[in-house]
């Protein structure tokens, strides 16, 4: 791998400027910088986790061999990767302000490809902050780390094709999984499945999966409302069209599909539409020079974004002008309009339930962080006003989480989060803002409040 960018405590990054910056080291980020630097682009990739890979390749047994084959790519190039990074702010254009394992950095671009994924949507009902109540993505990734689940019974619930490749890993962690409970009704899973009965790929995927799922409980068509138990979750109760039941459990693993991370585009004052990055064909979004790729433009799988990544780095190095390269996205723009009609038909088989909205009652806390209730939050408007009349996503998660559930349960769109986007020291603060010749004012870090 390249060395890192040099790094300076509390002064700007005084090289001269990577004419792409991506942010996101997945597969669509991790794309997007191979292509901007195969043509002979000055790249630099940022990402906040130590390793290249994303969520969807983190760990040595997720990464696919085209996920391995790409990451060894990037080590082997003069792509410059700095790990450990998190974009805090873009105080100017072309500018972000960074925290490289904890102090400040400055990182100019002519170009940036925003790719910074998504993450698991969890939706609040009784019981789910009880102890051993996690998203399926999260136990998987703990399990990962060493977690023993070896006999343990772990129920997943919620909704999408992700529920059974988080069982199937948990399983192969050695968890017993008495149950799969997926909230779309079974006709639309049948439909799903005709959606990509010509893509061999994803048969031979669906196959797989049913293997290693052999002899596991599976329900359509019915989601939770209750999780009980005393110190730890240990039975979970669950509602279809015409009964409850309760199910004993030593770990829940709930999500409810992917909600993206919009953090950095609306700083940037990027367009939403629908909930995701609004972008042109070449990716580029509403504001000129940025772009966005993979999840955070609509949740699509890894070919997809590997489709768009590549787009937005041809586009976001200029390629876009020159015919030769245009030719080389041709298949490209080809795949993403098949994964994309893929990604529509999913989007439409394992959407929510209007009855999810109801299963949060008005006690159940919705903002675990500070601790906000659903009835604290139900009379107001927007995210804003409840925010002017609690403490709503001023948490350490800074609305990362109940933002998306609120979105969901409440229609409330999705709004920018007050800089700083992650939470920092005030001795980060007072680096930066000697570097920049300001006075920070401790009051305007959130993370302090």
């Amino acid at each position: 791998m390249s060395a890192p960018l040099q790094h300076r405590t509390g002064m700007p990054y005084s090289a001269s400027p990577a004419r792409v910056v991506v942010v996101g080291a997945g597969p669509a980020g991790m794309q997007a910088a191979w292509a901007a630097a195969s043509s002979g682009t000055k790249v630099t990739l940022i990402d906040a986790n130590p390793s290249p890979g994303g969520q969807i390749w983190r760990g040595e047994q997720s990464v696919s061999s085209a996920g391995a084959r790409l990451i060894e790519k990037i080590r082997r190039s003069n792509i410059r990767f700095l790990p450990g990074c998190q974009v805090v702010d873009a105080p100017q254009p072309g500018t972000l302000l960074c925290s490289v394992n904890g102090e400040p950095e400055w990182i100019s671009y002519d170009s940036l490809v925003i790719a910074t994924g998504a993450r698991e949507r969890f939706l609040p009902f009784p019981g789910w902050t009880l102890p051993n109540v996690y998203g399926a993505g999260g136990l998987q990734a703990m399990a990962r780390g060493g977690l023993d689940l070896r006999g343990k019974r772990v129920v997943v619930c919620g909704s999408g094709p992700l529920l059974l490749s988080a069982a199937a890993a948990l399983r192969a962690h050695g968890a017993e999984i008495p149950l799969i409970a997926e909230q779309a009704p079974f006709a639309h899973l049948l439909r799903f499945a005709w959606a990509f009965r010509h893509l061999p790929a994803r048969v031979l995927d669906a196959i797989g999966l049913g293997k290693r799922l052999f002899g596991a409980g599976y329900r359509s068509g019915c989601y939770p409302v209750r999780a009980q138990g005393v110190d730890r979750v240990q039975s979970v109760t669950l509602r279809n069209s015409t009964q409850e039941w309760s199910v004993r459990c030593d770990y829940l693993a709930c999500s409810f599909g992917l909600a993206p991370n919009l953090e950095l585009p609306l700083l940037l004052g990027c367009r939403i539409d629908a909930g995701f990055a609004a972008v042109n064909e070449w990716q580029e979004t509403s504001v000129p020079g940025v772009y966005c790729a993979g999840e955070v433009t609509g949740i699509g799988g890894a070919d997809q974004a590997l489709a768009e990544g590549e787009i937005a780095g041809l586009a976001a190095s200029h390629a876009k002008t020159a015919p030769e390269l245009r030719e080389r996205a041709t298949p490209r723009f080809q795949e993403r309009e098949r994964c994309r009609r893929f990604a529509s038909a999913m989007a439409v088989c394992f959407a929510l339930r209007p009855e999810l909205r109801s299963i949060a009652m008005p006690e159940t806390i919705v903002c675990r962080c500070e601790d906000i209730r659903m009835d604290q939050i139900a009379g107001h408007k927007s995210w804003r006003e409840a925010q002017l009349q609690t403490r709503l996503g001023a948490g350490h998660c800074q609305g990362r989480v109940c933002g998306a559930a609120v979105g969901f349960l409440l229609g409330w769109p999705a709004e920018p989060i007050t800089p700083p986007l992650f939470r920092v020291t005030e001795n980060f603060m007072a680096c930066a803002g000697a570097a920049a010749g300001v006075t920070p004012d401790p009051a305007s870090n959130p993370s302090k409040q």
